[in-house]
């Protein structure tokens, strides 16, 4: 008899270092990093460029466990770097940086990666959110992801937090995904069948020598190259760790939403690809503030309603795996905006009030700085 699975969780954040006077990206000194291996272990790495650092936490049993471990790892890492004059944003671009000016990191994986993927992998500036739940039998890891992968707009509607690039508002909410987008196996993923069919089609690309394996492959949803777990990786990162909690959390109770229908001998419909692109590209230019596809109904919904319905959807679980208060503080994003709604609000009453872009923008990272240590 099949065992129930365990919906563990863990969190990775990849965090961006700035000079706390000039706001600008600061590369982390071996020094600092040592620092942070001290504290935290290996908890903390090196990232693809050297003003990134990335974390994860432990293996968490729930949002109480991962609130606890997130919250020791971002304070080691604000701590450190504030003894080397910097300051770590959790934020999915720097509003004025410039990628050209940036270097990657002296290591074999990210060397490599420099050469595969050549021009495309110099504009990588920019950081992300993953989530991992425990699903530990395979063919179910890949039956969840088919359903979830409804649910992945609604996700990154909530967690944008990228609108401006090099100086300049985008006019998207994430513009993020536009860089990630150029590189290959990026998307959302492809509807399989089973465990087998995966491995078919990841050992076919493997055996001709083009990837080494399987973490080469960066969906917005995957099952994880390192560990017994569906991986999520459609969000910004969020600069307030209490939101980073909501969105685990919610990621945690649609796992097992998903699950608890199909021991029901029920299932999440499973819509093309086409169509939920649509609702992805929806969230990437609007975040939360023109609403989604509803295609049951047939017609864009606005955003509020969708996420009253899927707190209902998702009571019983949240109740199961103790995370109500987070599942419910998701009203509080939808209430004070995501990321990128507040950006635009406090570059708007700074350059009001002093007319200068170069202040307003200053002041946009400033809030960068305080968010990330606000929930500390």
């Amino acid at each position: 008899m099949a065992t129930d699975p365990s919906f563990t969780m863990g969190i990775e954040e990849e965090y961006l270092l700035v000079d706390r006077d000039s706001l600008q990206l600061v590369e982390a000194p071996q020094q600092l990093m040592d620092d942070c291996v001290a504290e935290i272990g290996g908890q903390v790495s090196p990232e693809f460029l050297k003003c990134q650092v990335e974390i994860g936490t432990g293996v968490c049993a729930n949002i109480g466990e991962a609130r606890e471990d997130l919250k020791r790892l971002r304070t080691c890492i604000h701590d450190v770097a504030e003894r080397y004059g910097m300051a770590p944003l959790a934020v999915s671009c720097h509003p004025t940086a410039d990628w050209k000016d940036q270097h990657h990191t002296d290591k074999e994986r990210y060397n490599t990666l420099r050469h595969d993927l050549a021009g495309v992998a110099r504009r990588m500036l920019i950081s992300g959110m993953h989530v991992h739940v425990g699903i530990e039998d395979k063919d179910l890891r890949i039956d969840l992801m088919r359903q979830f992968s409804y649910f992945l707009p609604h996700l990154l509607a909530m967690s944008c937090s990228s609108p401006y690039w090099q100086g300049q508002d985008t006019g998207l909410a994430s513009y993020r995904l536009t860089v990630f987008d150029n590189l290959p196996r990026t998307g959302l993923p492809p509807s399989l069948s089973s465990w087998g069919e995966y491995e078919r089609s990841v050992q076919t690309i493997i055996n001709t020598g083009a990837i080494q394996d399987s973490s080469k492959i960066w969906w917005d949803l995957r099952p994880s190259s390192r560990f017994p777990t569906l991986e999520t990786r459609i969000c910004d990162n969020s600069p307030r760790m209490e939101h980073t909690l909501t969105l685990a959390a919610i990621i945690q109770c649609l796992t097992r939403m998903l699950w608890r229908l199909r021991k029901k001998n029920q299932r999440w419909r499973v819509y093309e690809s086409f169509l939920i692109g649509e609702n992805r590209w929806r969230a990437q230019r609007y975040g939360i503030s023109e609403g989604l596809i509803d295609f049951g109904r047939g017609e864009v919904v606005p955003f509020a309603y969708l996420l009253e319905e899927l707190i209902e959807l998702l009571a019983e679980d949240a109740e199961a795996l103790g995370c109500v208060a987070e599942l419910e503080n998701a009203r509080h994003i939808l209430a004070e905006g995501n990321s990128s709604d507040r950006q635009r609000r406090v570059y708007a009453s700074e350059f009001e009030s002093s007319g200068s872009d170069d202040k307003a923008m200053r002041a946009v990272i400033g809030s960068l700085i305080e968010e990330f240590s606000a929930d500390l």
